[in-house]
């Protein structure tokens, strides 16, 4: 078998391997992009900004390339800490990958904040594909408006309208990443689609679960971790019953007050989200999952530097 990144002696193209930021407002739409060009979840998605807070990792393997794709945190004005490194980690990839994907809407116009980071992007010298996300959501007259537009924000190598929801126009951006790829090594084994440790899947979708359940009065500023139970918490295997995965589930608020919002009535919205993310969580792993869930206040955590150290943001 050729290695990756040589050229096979009878003509094929070389293998192809590259790492691509998507960039943009909050909530234009980069992980459900992510999710669907990949071809499962890997990312949380909601209507809420700033959902994504760290650089997770998407992986889209075919024979002759391998794609890597940073969902980033939307770029806005910061108004805490964590707002502030959200910002930094998302402006910090423009140079360390090799292609970038700047998001804007189809319906929306073009505002400040996709100027200031169209900005940033041609400042970093990467080569950039402009992307028109939501066309399912705008009349094709608004779409071609739109990419009129963003022809406006600057010099791309290449403008894609598309719909991440639908997928419509998603194969057309990938052939246009994969064009620009170098040649390169396999970062990944084949069968891997995400570099996310199971434990942080589960706490991510239990905060999906939590903020698509009280969207109307949930913080923003709630946190979930997750990790597994020590070896010595989980029962012995037994061979005649199938494996169980288990997760201690930590969800931290702000104030006392929210504690209740996550809470609910009777432990309602807690258990419903539990739910949902247990069944989610057994379907992408393949397995059982156990979820023992508390809530804890860890006052203004998103503006102590010590707390987001702790957290790893």
């Amino acid at each position: 078998m050729t290695e990756p990144g040589v050229a096979d002696p009878s003509g094929a193209p070389a293998f192809r391997s590259g790492f691509v930021s998507l960039v943009g407002r909050p909530n234009v739409g980069k992980s459900t992009l992510v999710n669907t060009i990949v071809g499962r979840k890997v990312s949380i998605v909601s209507n809420k900004p700033q959902t994504t807070r760290t650089q997770i990792r998407g992986v889209l393997n075919d024979p002759q390339s391998q794609v890597v794709l940073l969902d980033t945190p939307g770029i806005h004005r910061p108004r805490t800490l964590l707002g502030e490194r959200c910002n930094l980690r998302s402006v910090e990839t423009l140079r360390e990958v090799d292609v970038i994907c700047l998001l804007v809407e189809a319906d929306a116009a073009i505002g400040p904040g996709d100027r200031f980071i169209a900005r940033l992007v041609a400042e970093s010298g990467t080569p950039a594909v402009l992307v028109v996300n939501k066309t399912d959501a705008a009349t094709p007259e608004r779409v071609a408006e739109r990419l009129v537009d963003a022809s406006g924000l600057g010099e791309f190598a290449a403008f894609v309208p598309l719909s991440a929801r639908t997928g419509e126009g998603v194969d057309a951006l990938v052939a246009e990443i994969r064009s620009r790829l170098p040649e390169g090594p396999e970062y990944y084994p084949g069968g891997v689609v995400t570099d996310q440790p199971e434990a942080v899947l589960v706490a991510e979708l239990v905060r999906e679960r939590l903020l698509a359940i009280a969207r109307d009065e949930l913080p923003h500023s709630i946190m979930v971790t997750a990790e597994p139970f020590d070896d010595d918490e989980v029962p012995a295997p037994d061979p005649d019953r199938e494996e169980i995965l288990r997760f201690r589930v930590v969800i931290r608020v702000e104030r006392d007050s929210q504690k209740g919002i996550v809470i609910g009535r009777g432990g309602q919205v807690l258990r419903d989200a539990g739910t949902a993310a247990r069944l989610e969580a057994e379907q992408l792993l393949g397995a059982r999952v156990h979820l023992e869930t508390r809530v804890r206040v860890d006052r203004d955590w998103q503006r102590r530097a010590h707390a987001l150290d702790r957290l790893g943001l």
